[in-house]
């Protein structure tokens, strides 16, 4: 019973926050973007599968984080695991999102050297 919860719980907030801040990301990413590139349609483009990347590795990432859940047999060991595969989750989009503006910003540095 606890272990069903602690899924429901884990999926709600992680998949919302993993959703959110695709969609902040994405608005956000169009000016950063376009400041990079100056093509509209190739930064539309390019922000597109960024988001689509970033949905597939996150959304995967959670659904394969399910199988190696542990057995939760009380409240307390509901909330303590749902807070550390939550903050596991929150670790890994911080870590998606600062590589691709790096990328992108090297990338961007390599162009206008040449």
């Amino acid at each position: 019973m606890f272990n069903i919860v602690s899924y429901v719980i884990f999926l709600m907030v992680s998949s919302y926050i993993t959703i959110d801040v695709g969609r902040r990301c994405f608005q956000a990413g169009k000016v950063y973007l376009e400041y990079l590139i100056h093509d509209s349609d190739m930064c539309l483009t390019i922000n597109r599968i960024l988001l689509g990347c970033y949905y597939l590795l996150s959304l995967g990432y959670i659904a394969v984080n399910l199988a190696f859940w542990d057995r939760v047999s009380s409240l307390e060991e509901v909330i303590a695991v749902t807070a550390i595969r939550i903050g596991y989750i929150a670790l890994i989009l911080c870590v998606l999102h600062f590589m691709n503006i790096f990328t992108l910003y090297f990338l961007r540095n390599k162009l206008t050297l040449k």
